[in-house]
């Protein structure tokens, strides 16, 4: 564009303002590039197609348990190449401010979960030690946890012989094989499904869910569904679905992230209206004189009200850009160290949601200052009128 120059000279006529507003655009796209990175991660992985991993669960509610005889059956269906389980605890290390997920599992979680790494002679001597504990290396590190401490975890759910004490004895210690996702997957603590489901008070012979790998992925589709026709219009009747899908139905407990984050969004963006709305208002009042002049050397008034649409896109394209750019530099530092709840970086559709909103704020913004420059009459401004 020829008038360029013009245009930028133009926006930062006024510095002081224009970085004002510019920080104010930065801060809502900032915002928006973490929240809405949040709503897409936890918005998608819902097919089952090509996945090598399934998850099992209960169809009604994540919190609804499934008996342990599911185990045999599902391993009879064609195409399940393995098969483990595990039941939530959701015990508590000394404080409850020191939440880590802790679960009971099967002898062969670390066979289906092969990113978690464990030296094997670690590992059987958990297999063979009833009341044995393992634990990822960032929770040991954390609390200082060596091989044969005993970690006295303390039940909020299933109390053991009328007591909530749970002394485990530390075996093993696993590390992730993918380093970026260690903070998460290695704040975790196993126990032997066994010990639980013998000494736990409350529930017998049941699992929250079963993890199932398979012999081709290709065919995730039809032995989800052979695996949800077993229990079929049963009392317990699954839901087969995708590790992030799960993943995302636990979350849905707790809040529906997606109406969360466009709550948020809709007040912030509706105040970023207002805001630069008025700065594109005032600064054009503060030009009338001048804009009286260019049409006066012979500029249109498209060509005005094109100057006045641009200054404001660039506005907001510029904040925006910064602002989306700084939550992709952001979100990889402080991913891992969010239990799984921010994504690892921005994904494309919100770098795609994120400049179209730039390109219809700045017009929306810039439409209403840029009209009344048009409709400028140059007596009228010259005279101040």
């Amino acid at each position: 564009m020829k008038y360029f120059s013009l245009v930028w000279a133009q926006l930062f006529r006024s510095r002081t303002r224009t970085l004002l507003t510019l920080l104010s655009v930065v801060a809502a796209f900032l915002l928006f590039g973490m929240l809405d990175s949040v709503r897409v991660a936890f918005s998608s992985g819902g097919s089952v197609e090509g996945a090598n991993r399934l998850v099992v669960a209960s169809r009604l509610s994540i919190t609804q348990s499934l008996p342990i005889r599911l185990e045999t059956q599902i391993r009879q269906v064609s195409g399940v190449r393995d098969v483990t389980y595990g039941m939530w605890f959701g015990g508590i290390y000394q404080d409850p401010k020191n939440f880590f997920p802790n679960f009971s599992v099967a002898p062969n979680y670390f066979d289906v979960y092969r990113e978690l790494q464990i030296d094997p002679a670690q590992l059987q001597d958990w297999q063979q030690t009833r009341t044995g504990a393992i634990v990822g290396e960032t929770l040991a590190k954390q609390f200082g946890w060596k091989i044969g401490d005993t970690i006295p975890l303390q039940a909020t759910i299933f109390p053991r012989g009328g007591s909530n004490d749970w002394p485990l004895e530390l075996k093993g210690i696993y590390r992730s094989k993918d380093r970026a996702l260690a903070a998460n997957e290695e704040r975790q603590l196993m126990m032997n499904w066994k010990y639980f489901d013998e000494s736990n008070d409350y529930i017998k012979n049941q699992v929250s869910w079963y993890t199932v790998t398979l012999d081709n992925p290709e065919q995730s589709s039809r032995v989800a569904q052979a695996i949800d026709a077993i229990s079929a219009n049963s009392d317990h009747e699954t839901k087969t679905q995708t590790e992030s899908a799960f993943q995302q139905a636990f979350v849905k407990q707790f809040a529906d992230i997606g109406m969360i984050v466009t709550s948020i969004m809709g007040a912030v963006f509706f105040t970023l209206l207002l805001l630069t709305g008025n700065t594109m208002a005032q600064t054009v009042r503060e030009r009338v004189p001048e804009l009286a002049t260019l049409k006066t050397l012979g500029f249109k008034d498209s060509t005005v009200l094109t100057l006045v649409m641009v200054e404001s896109v660039l506005l907001i394209g510029l904040g925006g850009l910064i602002g989306m750019g700084l939550a992709a530099l952001i979100l990889p530092a402080i991913s891992p160290k969010s239990m799984g709840m921010l994504p690892p970086h921005v994904p494309t559709p919100t770098w795609l949601v994120g400049i179209v909103l730039i390109v219809v704020i700045g017009i929306v913004v810039g439409l209403l200052p840029a009209l009344r420059a048009k409709r400028l009459k140059i007596v009228d401004a010259l005279a101040g009128r």
